[in-house]
């Protein structure tokens, strides 16, 4: 398998390229707007043909590049069933698969971060993407966006948790140069969501969890409800 992480440097966000060796079809997670310049190059680069990008949830600190990507290269779109992109080829549901070539790409929900959130799962190398839902020691805020914390606790517990202790789990953002980490550092170490915190305590954490408004948030939710084509800056 070919496998990039890519980062926006602006708002830490990581996108994913995964490509099939035999086929050369690819596709690529939470791409950003402001970088699809590069991610159509490296595309190009390793002579790949993109099939598809797959958002892990309507982000709300950056504007997606998926509507754009279709546009230039046939790309088609898959985001959460309950995400509510208005014009996705593919509403995922909990348990369905997505073919790339000879890759095997699961969906599993994982609301609670938002609504919407999916974690999607290559067994057969090992990775989950979790997106928002579950970051490199912590995990994303439940204050907004049908955000609630029993429910993250859940997806979590039930159904990240749930795979095997060695797989590799890669965030949708790190704020502190984390680029992975896995199932069973996460159980052990997370200070949100480890197996020695109960449902009490993390709903008590989430409460005081104090951030402001992502910068972005009235421009770029819009924006992805309808695959970045919406009227945005760039």
């Amino acid at each position: 398998m070919i496998f990039r992480q890519l980062i926006d440097p602006e708002t830490f966000t990581y996108s994913y390229l995964l490509g099939d060796e035999r086929t050369r079809e690819a596709v690529l997670i939470d791409p950003v707007l402001e970088q699809i310049e590069r991610d159509c190059a490296l595309v190009g680069e390793l002579g790949l043909r993109l099939h598809c990008v797959l958002e892990t949830h309507v982000h709300a600190d950056h504007v997606t590049a998926s509507g754009r990507l279709r546009r230039r290269l046939g790309a088609r779109i898959g985001a959460g069933a309950c995400a509510g992109v208005r014009n996705a080829d593919w509403a995922l549901a909990h348990g369905q698969c997505v073919r790339v070539g000879d890759l095997r790409i699961e969906v599993r929900a994982t609301p609670g971060h938002t609504a919407g959130c999916v974690t999607y799962i290559c067994s057969d190398a090992g990775m989950a993407f979790t997106g928002d839902a579950l970051l490199v020691r912590g995990c994303g805020r439940t204050d907004f966006q049908e955000g609630d914390a029993e429910t993250l606790f859940h997806s979590v517990r039930d159904r990240i948790f749930s795979l095997p202790d060695e797989t590799l789990l890669y965030p949708g953002h790190d704020y502190h140069g984390r680029t992975v980490s896995t199932v069973a550092e996460e159980k052990r170490f997370n200070p949100r969501l480890g197996l020695d915190v109960c449902l009490e305590e993390f709903r008590e954490i989430m409460a005081h969890v104090d951030l402001a408004a992502p910068k972005r948030i009235a421009v770029a939710v819009p924006a992805n409800l309808q695959s970045g084509l919406a009227p945005c800056p760039v």
